[in-house]
């Protein structure tokens, strides 16, 4: 790690405000937001749209494959772009949410997007601030901050029920949601969401955004030479 190059790593559970911190700590920093979670739900529109089965690893990994996916940074972090078209909102619908775990689930998928992901960040000249599950064990072990980022199930829900306004479903439905996808997200053979013990720990619970900031920033200049 250099004063000038740094790779800051953020893993955390789904609503833990990972996007949210990450665009913000990246900016704080001057570095590149790679948000590789984006990049899995990129592929599961794709899948969606194609009509492929979810749940056949090899159709997935052809997905993949012929995928073009491009992360464009812009000042609120970075637009997604899927085959040409700018997919920034159509990959964050409820849909590709509950769909995704099928590819994220599926080894042939994760080492392929893997790989993309460490040549994105290999290939930038400044620091990279990378936020996923599985960053600090598997992606980037070498990183030069790892964090973990969380919060309870009920908060999480709260948030992403204000997320989706007022036809949102309930916050029990929400919250279930995200509990089962917990339970993928860390019982999943290859790359399974884990708190690496080396990691920064931040429970964003009872922080506001600016709070939760001055964390993050707080165990970047821990680690600084």
């Amino acid at each position: 790690m250099t004063a000038s190059r740094r790779l800051v790593v953020i893993d955390g559970p789904a609503g833990a405000g990972k996007s949210t911190m990450a665009r913000r700590l990246a900016d704080r920093l001057g570095a590149l937001y790679l948000d590789t979670g984006a990049m899995y739900r990129a592929c599961t529109l794709r899948a969606l749209r194609a009509g492929v089965e979810l749940t056949d690893a090899g159709a997935l990994a052809r997905v993949v494959d012929e995928a073009r996916i491009d992360l464009r940074p812009d000042g609120a972090g970075c637009r997604v772009v899927l085959d040409g078209e700018d997919v920034t909102d159509a990959i964050r619908t409820r849909e590709v949410t509950r769909a995704i775990r099928h590819l994220a689930n599926a080894g042939e998928v994760r080492a392929r997007l893997v790989a993309q992901q460490r040549q994105l960040a290999a290939a930038w000249q400044g620091s990279v601030v990378a936020e996923g599950r599985d960053l600090a064990s598997v992606v980037f072990p070498d990183a030069d901050v790892k964090i973990y980022l969380d919060a309870s199930p009920r908060e999480r829900a709260r948030r992403r029920r204000q997320q989706l306004g007022p036809d949102a479903p309930s916050l029990a439905a929400l919250q279930a949601e995200i509990e089962e996808r917990d339970a993928s997200d860390r019982g999943r053979a290859v790359g399974p969401l884990v708190r690496v013990p080396e990691a920064t720990y931040v429970d964003t619970s009872s922080l506001d955004p600016e709070e939760s900031l001055a964390r993050l920033v707080d165990a970047v200049e821990a680690r600084r030479p």
